[in-house]
């Protein structure tokens, strides 16, 4: 197994655990109070991680470049988990996640047109069946 598929893999996996304990934790609690208090923890967790690995110095070999696409990411991020726990304190752990992993589909599209990805039948048709899935969970 190639090693990009295991962290992935893994990453799913917290995912859906943050998914769940998302859920539970948003009982009572505004929303954007929860992802503030969520963030400022990874923030610590991160930061510590590289420290830890002594990492830390890279900070200063980032290119303007780097720096405007991370921050782009950042303010993505921010805007994406802000409107997660929003969605997960109404609805329900299950269907807000299946919709949240549709941004697989958004992500094929937005690689193709800005990073040059090919589009391949077999990319296609996972999209495709991925969309499908989102559907059938949501449907009423």
């Amino acid at each position: 197994m190639p090693a990009w598929l295991l962290y992935a893999l893994i990453s799913a996996f917290f995912a859906a655990l943050t998914a769940v304990f998302a859920k539970a934790g948003l009982k009572e609690v505004n929303s954007d109070l929860a992802t503030a208090i969520r963030t400022a923890i990874i923030l610590f967790i991160t930061w510590g991680i590289v420290f830890f690995k002594g990492n830390a110095g890279g900070v200063n070999t980032l290119s303007r470049n780097n720096w405007l696409f991370l921050t782009l990411s950042a303010i993505a991020t921010g805007a994406s988990w802000l409107f997660y726990y929003k969605a997960l304190q109404l609805g329900k752990a299950s269907e807000v996640t299946a919709i949240d992993k549709g941004s697989i589909v958004f992500t094929i599209l937005l690689s193709f047109f800005f990073l040059k990805e090919p589009l391949t039948p077999k990319l296609l048709v996972g999209a495709g069946l991925v969309f499908l899935g989102m559907l059938v969970i949501v449907w009423k």
